[in-house]
Formats: C-alpha cells, structure tokens, sequence
C-alpha cells in the first residue's frame, strides 16, 4: 500500500487527529520516536495502530508526519 497523501490530504487528516483522539500531534510524534526502533512504514502504522487503537488513517498520517519532520531535521 502507498504511504504517498497529496499535501492538502495529510494536513487536514493532521488537522482532524487532535479532536478524534484527544491527543495533540506533538504528543502522537513523541509516541512514535519513544516507540519500538521500526524500520518500515507499515510496520510502525501497524505499531502505532494496535498499541494506542488508532484508525488506519490516523495511524498513518501521524508516521507520515514523523518522517518528514525527522527528515528534515537530518537536512540541516
């Protein structure tokens, strides 16, 4: 399965997370780097989703996010 969200996709699902799970983004990419050291995107969506009970696409808008915010911290 892609993990590939048009920009405007992945903000609004970003948007949304907060009000669903009661659990702001910064708390979810705190979760995710204090997680298990998984290599592969679906494993940690798969991670995320059975360990805290997330919907598919929360589980994999929050990784998605993750990554980004973590490769652009190896850019600098």
């Amino acid at each position: 399965m892609s993990h590939v969200f048009s920009e405007e996709t992945h903000r609004n699902m970003l948007a949304r997370i907060p009000h669903c799970t009661g659990r702001e983004i910064s708390d979810w990419l705190r979760a995710v780097e204090d997680g298990p050291s998984l290599f592969r995107f679906e494993e940690k969506v798969s991670w995320l989703r059975h360990e805290h009970d997330l919907a598919y696409g929360h589980a994999k808008a929050i990784i998605h996010e993750y990554d980004l915010r973590r490769a652009a911290r190896k850019l600098r």
